[in-house]
């Protein structure tokens, strides 16, 4: 019920932000009218449409995205209508007796007419509604995309929009007072008409320009995400981790929340495992839950299949990571040296691989990530998510930490604080009867590379997905095609964390795609490190491709997936390091162009 409230809030809070502005005339238009005969039905419409077309894209798919676009674009063409019958009483009147003739044998009553034209607005405007992908919006739609079709994804979505439904029905109500006060004056009312029509037709205009989805969402994000994410705090506290810079927060995807070199940046809804915290039997330290079964993995790899009954006696740490996250990259070398340090005195270190991007399914491209970042303990590939959802996880790292009876008694989201991890490794082995333990590990670490700690004080840049689904300041003038090849140019001017795209892109939920060579990617960042996910949209075929910082080759600052010239070849589908500062941290332009076609590009992270 907390999270249906906190939803249900965020939607209220719609009405603040400039993304709702091209909704706000075809409600207005609707106000002064009964509530009952035209307000309620006009809200019910936006409310129902837009609950049940957000489940669809959340866990259907492109094909989903794809019909979407056929309803927004007769619902724009209804709205124009919509329009031309403010502008015009004889008109309104005319194409009013359909709607008579339908309300009077569905429902025979002076206000069936009026109702019924009032749903159909209201279905038309759901489908042009695209609120911002805020934290709690956020948290909503990513968290289906991981737990698939249910009845929680609908109802989450449908308290976000009855609340927004309750903010708009506010705003009725008072444009309702004023349109009472102007009906005294006809001259006033019938201008009002006129100012309401043509609000409406640029409102029309601005969504087939795409400015609902480009410049109102990028202002729209800092408008109202700094109150969602209180609100999260205010109902969740334990929802914005500490560390929530270092880490992917698999429940939220608004840029804005910050989570410099995440995934999935945001804050979520803690671990199911907080819910069920308890005492040992004999009084000791509370425990978080019992080690779930470690049923539906893909693929093991290291290890034969292991199951929880088989670990009891051993101290186990459950690393929840993915090949191509920078922060899980990050804590690695930590991870493995625990493992190495530990494995003789009881530990059982088991990495959960739960993918993030397709590509990151392949066994082949995880086995090769394994070989390449020197892991020697058991992993289990799990692509359905099955163990993520056993443990109610939602952060990529996450490490959770089990007695040798198969108690959770800790978890850690994100980087940092290796040596608290560690000393609670050694306090549960020492509890299992582990003796004489060698010097703890973590402060000896040596990181280089992508796996060397980000440089957090000069992190001025979040992470930036590139597909249609969750990305944000994308500032190429076409605005978003989605799942069709379009030419793509690049804007006058870029503002800090803007990016855009030059030539031809398909550009899809999940990633941009080149279509043909050659092709750029331009983002204009403020941080050390830049790293792209990248892949070859042809197996096994090498792209080509080139980096400028602000216009001139890299030099020194060039990453070590390119050389000082900039030059590179994407050969894996993983993440590439293709920038670090090695000295003082400056806003650049970063270009990349691609000198053969069939790139992917998933994600900007940096650190």
């Amino acid at each position: 019920m907390l999270l249906v409230l906190l939803v249900f809030l965020g939607g209220v809070l719609t009405i603040l932000s400039p993304c709702i502005l091209p909704v706000l005339p075809f409600v207005f238009a609707r106000a002064g009218q009964p509530f009952v005969k035209s307000t309620l039905p006009l809200l019910i419409g936006m409310a129902l449409t837009f609950a049940g077309i957000a489940t669809l894209a959340a866990v259907g798919g492109a094909w989903a995205v794809q019909i979407n676009q056929y309803g927004r674009m007769l619902a724009l063409v209804l709205l124009v209508i919509f329009a031309a019958t403010l502008l015009s009483r004889h008109l309104a009147d005319w194409l009013a007796k359909p709607f008579v003739a339908l309300g009077n044998r569905l429902l025979p009553s002076s206000g069936a007419a009026t109702g019924v034209q009032s749903l159909v607005l209201g279905i038309a405007t759901g489908l042009l509604w695209a609120p911002c992908a805020g934290p709690i919006l956020g948290l909503v739609l990513t968290g289906a995309l991981i737990s698939g079709p249910n009845t929680q994804t609908t109802l989450l979505l449908f308290a976000y929009a009855a609340g927004a439904a309750l903010s708009l029905g506010v705003a009725m109500f008072a444009g309702g007072r004023l349109l009472s006060g102007l009906k005294r004056n006809p001259g006033v009312s019938e201008l009002f008409r006129r100012v309401l029509a043509v609000a409406v037709l640029v409102a029309v205009v601005a969504i087939v320009m795409g400015w609902d989805t480009s410049v109102l969402t990028r202002l729209s994000s800092t408008s109202t995400n700094q109150i969602e994410q209180t609100l999260i705090d205010k109902i969740h506290p334990e929802a914005n981790p500490e560390n929530s810079a270092a880490m992917k927060g698999a429940m939220a995807m608004s840029g804005n929340t910050a989570m410099n070199g995440g995934a999935m940046q945001g804050g979520g809804a803690m671990s199911g495992t907080n819910a069920m915290m308890s005492r040992n039997a004999d009084g000791g330290a509370p425990y978080e839950g019992e080690l779930p079964e470690l049923d539906g993995v893909t693929s093991w790899l290291n290890s034969p299949p292991l199951a929880s009954t088989q670990l009891r006696g051993k101290v186990l740490l459950i690393d929840f990571w993915t090949y191509s996250c920078i922060n899980c990259l990050r804590a690695l070398p930590y991870v493995n040296s625990w493992y190495s340090k530990y494995k003789d005195y009881g530990l059982v270190v088991i990495g959960v691989h739960s993918p993030e991007f397709a590509f990151e399914k392949d066994e082949s491209n995880v086995k090769r990530a394994v070989k390449n970042l020197d892991i020697n303990y058991p992993v289990a590939l799990d692509n359905n998510y099955a163990i993520w959802q056993a443990f109610n996880n939602q952060y990529w790292p996450a490490h959770y930490f089990i007695d040798a009876q198969g108690k959770i008694r800790s978890h850690h989201f994100g980087e940092g604080k290796y040596d608290e991890s560690e000393q609670k490794i050694r306090d549960l082995l020492t509890e299992a009867g582990a003796q004489n333990l060698p010097e703890p590990a973590s402060k000896n670490v040596k990181a280089s590379g992508v796996q060397a700690a980000a440089d957090e004080n000069n992190v001025k840049s979040p992470e930036t997905y590139l597909g249609y689904e969750r990305a944000q300041h994308f500032s190429s003038p076409e605005g978003f095609i989605g799942d069709e090849s379009k030419a793509y140019t690049l804007p006058y001017k870029f503002e800090l964390n803007d990016w855009a795209l030059e030539g031809n892109w398909l550009v899809d939920k999940e990633k941009a795609v080149l279509v043909s060579a050659p092709g750029k990617l331009v983002f204009r960042f403020s941080a050390r490190d830049l790293h792209l996910v990248l892949a070859s949209n042809v197996n096994g075929k090498a792209v080509r491709f080139r980096v400028l910082l602000d216009g001139a080759a890299p030099a020194k600052n060039h990453g070590m997936d390119i050389d000082e010239a900039g030059n590179g070849v994407i050969t894996e589908q993983r993440l590439y390091q293709l920038i670090r500062q090695p000295g003082d941290v400056k806003e650049h332009t970063f270009t990349i162009e691609f000198l053969d076609e069939g790139v992917q590009a998933f994600s900007f992270t940096f650190g």
